[in-house]
């Protein structure tokens, strides 16, 4: 009976995505005991596990280049005396030392996937080590978001590794049930799934605020103090545009920086971090009101704190030029920006009013574009950890679509964006190709993906910018969208079908949907 439970569990694919995170106010404050709201920003990771009896275990980094492959039998073998049982506990130097060992990488190796490599081990020897026997996994993660660019990439990725691994050693259910698209965690499974993802992020980062994992879990919109995280009410999901500077910096030397400005000015520099503290409360009080009916005045209200809290951090002395300008062309089109994280470059992020046309955030974009910045238009508050029901294909043999191929930043404002996280070919090209064909696997691989982006023969069924992942179709159903459908034999209760009908970015019952199961 085991077993045959145990296969079960095996033959049954998941797909799991969780967002990224921005700081909408509080930073630098923060670190002197301040509040910080950080919010979840609709750029993802997403996760695809397929079990095998292979004896492999596969990890498949597409947006780093990376490709990992170990054999279960020797994993099996590794001394893993000093993990603690069922208890998500803090890794040590040791352990972290012998991770490397197996993941054969060179004592203080500065590769860059290095860490992302170490943090799946450590989970999936952690997690799955309670099963019979370690088991044999294909995992593929890509992102829509940038690495290093302050937007909570590594906490989304341990997050998805955290929950895909639970879910699949059944330490916590699959909570999707027959019918549902999309659906999320119970709190108590979702606690789990954050002490996990915040190990992963000590691998990674060694003494992590949590905060980054925990938006990433929980969505939504959050304040931190102190090292106390309490979550907001969700606000409504607000409209930005999201601006890399592509401007390196460096987060403890601004840190230190603000810390040696309040040192030696401390008559003005703590006014101005209680100033600062303020602003973050009000943008609190403003979303808590915006819950129940978000009208043009609280828009109106986050636009100056956004305002003033630039102003006091270019007085903290953590702006950049690069953010000057980001301000000033958004500003010439009526809109407001603030620096989002560390500041000294960086990224920024520009509120969008929800009766903003969208010839003016195009031109926004024109602009910002030409000044040799990625610019991606999404939204925070966004659902957390998610998981979503696989379609019925299977995977392609060339590689995801990577960050660039979905986000704005890689794409002219000015033209059609590229393709989103599933591409349909038209009926004639899948009745042309057979029963075979009908089976085939949507998910692009790059290079087809760039190819196809101004075909005919082609309709996007998600909208980039870190709209739903589930978007609705750009062609209308006359040029073949239902019929499409039909020839792939898709049940009506398919998320496809819902999508197919409704015109709205994030189509309604995807949105009540993530909202209930998020609040």
């Amino acid at each position: 009976m085991e077993d045959s439970q145990e296969l079960a569990m095996l033959s049954e694919v998941l797909l799991v995505s969780a967002p990224g995170k921005v700081i909408l106010h509080g930073e630098h404050a923060v670190v002197h005991g301040k509040v910080a709201l950080a919010v979840a920003v609709n750029l993802r990771t997403f996760l695809r596990l397929q079990p095998h009896s292979n004896g492999k275990v596969c990890l498949d980094l597409p947006n780093i280049g990376i490709k990992r492959v170990w054999d279960v039998a020797r994993l099996q073998l590794q001394d893993t005396s000093s993990l603690e049982q069922g208890d998500a506990s803090a890794p040590t130097a040791e352990l972290v030392e012998k991770l490397e060992e197996v993941a054969a990488f060179p004592k203080d190796c500065a590769d860059p996937a290095r860490a992302a490599v170490l943090a799946f081990l450590y989970l999936y020897l952690c997690i799955c080590r309670k099963q019979r026997t370690l088991p044999s996994l294909d995992i593929r993660v890509w992102s829509e978001l940038p690495t290093g660019a302050g937007l909570g990439s590594s906490a989304a990725y341990s997050v998805c590794v955290a929950s895909a691994l639970l879910t699949a050693c059944e330490e916590i259910p699959n909570p999707l049930k027959d019918g549902e698209p999309a659906s999320r965690w119970t709190v108590e499974d979702l606690e789990l799934i954050n002490k996990w993802a915040f190990q992963g992020e000590r691998v990674i980062h060694g003494n992590p605020s949590g905060v980054d994992n925990a938006v990433s879990v929980w969505g939504g919109a959050l304040r931190y103090q102190q090292g106390k995280i309490s979550l907001l009410k969700r606000p409504p999901a607000l409209r930005i545009l999201l601006t890399n500077t592509k401007v390196p910096r460096s987060t403890k030397a601004l840190v230190a920086s603000v810390r040696s400005r309040l040192l030696k000015f401390p008559e003005i520099v703590a006014p101005l971090l209680t100033s600062i503290d303020a602003i973050s409360l009000e943008c609190e009080r403003m979303l808590g009101e915006m819950v129940a009916a978000p009208a043009p005045e609280h828009y109106l209200v986050l636009e100056e704190l956004i305002d003033m809290n630039q102003h006091h951090l270019n007085a903290l002395g953590v702006g950049h030029a690069s953010l000057d300008q980001l301000c000033q062309v958004t500003m010439a089109h009526g809109l407001h920006s603030k620096l989002t994280g560390a500041g000294g470059g960086g990224c920024g992020i520009t509120l969008l009013r929800p009766d903003l046309e969208q010839s003016v955030v195009e031109a926004v974009k024109q602009a910002l574009s030409s000044c040799g910045f990625d610019c991606w238009e999404t939204s925070i508050g966004a659902p957390g950890i998610s998981v979503t029901r696989p379609p019925p294909w299977t995977p392609p043999c060339g590689k995801p679509w990577m960050a660039s191929e979905r986000s704005l930043c890689r794409c002219s404002p000015t033209t059609k964006p590229l393709p989103g996280l599933f591409w349909v070919p038209e009926p004639a090209s899948v009745l042309a190709g057979g029963p075979q064909s009908q089976g085939r696997d949507l998910e692009p691989a790059a290079d087809r993906a760039a190819q196809k982006t101004r075909s005919a023969s082609c309709i996007p069924l998600s909208c980039p910018g870190g709209r739903a992942t589930w978007g609705a179709l750009t062609c209308p159903l006359t040029c073949g969208g239902a019929s499409l459908l039909s020839s792939l034999q898709l049940p009506h209760t398919h998320p496809l079908w819902a999508s197919a009908f409704s015109p709205d970015p994030l189509p309604t019952w995807l949105d009540a949907q993530m909202r209930e199961c998020g609040s």
